[in-house]
């Protein structure tokens, strides 16, 4: 890929993190949720949505949000292999997102249209993705990682990356992640935890969604 074609991808990138100060990462066990919890979180102001793809129903998922939900941006999260992404572009998703990285993700990444936002936990891993042009990146687990003070710490030897934090983030902390100059945005699932979809509590999702969309 050349430059400006990574420039141009991570222009894509950038403009998903800057859709609100939170990306919801919901878990859907029950396609009948999904176009009502993704109508939730959107009316609350969080429309960049990540869809794991930790259940059966995922893929499809994906495909009625993307289908449904105009003012959604739906992406695919914990995408593990080539096919992952694949799949994941095949069913709509308009962003893509790993908790972590391998040469074989990155490669085909790099041939693939979808908009990537790869993890990294270490200074390491984050100057690997960098020398590839990912200005952008998933700092995952970020509270077990080393929570703000460590991303904090990046900043000054790292001017250059940007990262959504996402993993043991809650409202409660969320502020402190997003006051560093590093942070683009956070990554959520407080917003639509199991037991309010389990609930089909809309109501509550909505009502968190403008509160985390008010960071």
């Amino acid at each position: 890929m050349s430059s400006a074609q990574m420039d141009l991808r991570q222009s894509k990138v950038e403009a998903v993190l800057k859709l609100a100060p939170v990306v919801a990462v919901v878990v859907i066990e029950r396609l009948a949720d999904a176009v009502p919890l993704a109508r939730a979180l959107a009316r609350g102001g969080i429309r960049a949505i990540e869809v794991t793809l930790r259940t059966p129903v995922a893929l499809d998922a994906i495909r009625a949000i993307a289908a449904e939900v105009s003012e959604a941006v739906v992406g695919a999260g914990t995408l593990l292999t080539p096919v992952d992404l694949v799949a994941a572009v095949n069913a709509g998703a308009r962003f893509g997102v790993s908790p972590g990285t391998t040469p074989g993700l990155l490669d085909a990444a790099d041939a693939s249209p979808l908009p990537y936002l790869p993890g990294a936990a270490t200074a390491t891993e984050a100057m690997c993705l960098f020398e590839r042009g990912y200005r952008f990146q998933k700092f995952f687990p970020a509270t077990p990682a080393g929570g703000p003070e460590y991303l904090r710490s990046l900043a000054s030897p790292l001017p250059n990356i940007r990262f959504c934090p996402t993993g043991g983030v809650s409202l409660a902390s969320a502020a402190s992640w997003l006051s560093l100059a590093n942070v683009a945005c956070v990554g959520g699932s407080w917003m639509c935890s199991p037991e309010l979809v389990r609930a089909g509590d809309w109501q509550a999702v909505e009502t968190l969604a403008l509160a985390a969309s008010a960071l």
